[in-house]
């Protein structure tokens, strides 16, 4: 209920769009294996906080995610459907780092995030430290969030 509570708050006054990253957040991430989101087992506990984040009013969830090759798209895509259906297409961010040669997820993460044209708040919850860091000295106004906010 902590998360579901906070986004509430955060949500009262303004649209909020929250922006999810798969690895580590909802699915399993073992760091070292190959990425093979056809086995990764599902964080239930966090699809389910979310999924009743999902039923506020003043509040639109998205998936942004980075993969290494386009196959890696389809495969978080085809994951998605099965196991948080409720997210919907449209609003899931997969960039590939195949499409630009030498770039870390944090960069796309940066890049996507600077490129949204919106009066909205924004909200990004990442596992990932390095990401969150360079994300908060790179932008303004964005609220960043520890995955570890969605457990109770």
């Amino acid at each position: 209920m902590y998360f579901y509570n906070l986004i509430k708050d955060f949500s009262k006054e303004k649209k909020t769009i929250i922006y999810f990253d798969m690895d580590g957040v909802i699915s399993s991430y073992d760091f070292g294996k190959p990425l093979n989101f056809k086995t990764k087992r599902p964080l239930t506990n966090n699809i389910n906080v979310i999924k009743k984040v999902s039923s506020l009013n003043n509040v639109e969830l998205h998936i942004l995610s980075v993969c290494r090759t386009h196959d890696q798209i389809n495969d978080k895509n085809n994951w998605l459907d099965k196991y948080a259906p409720f997210l919907k297409k449209e609003n899931r961010h997969i960039l590939a780092r195949y499409d630009i040669e030498g770039s870390t997820a944090k960069e796309l993460k940066l890049n996507f995030l600077n490129s949204l044209k919106t009066t909205n708040q924004i909200i990004v919850v990442d596992d990932d430290n390095e990401v969150l860091k360079f994300i908060k000295e790179n932008t303004k106004d964005i609220i960043l969030l520890q995955d570890s906010e969605l457990i109770d």
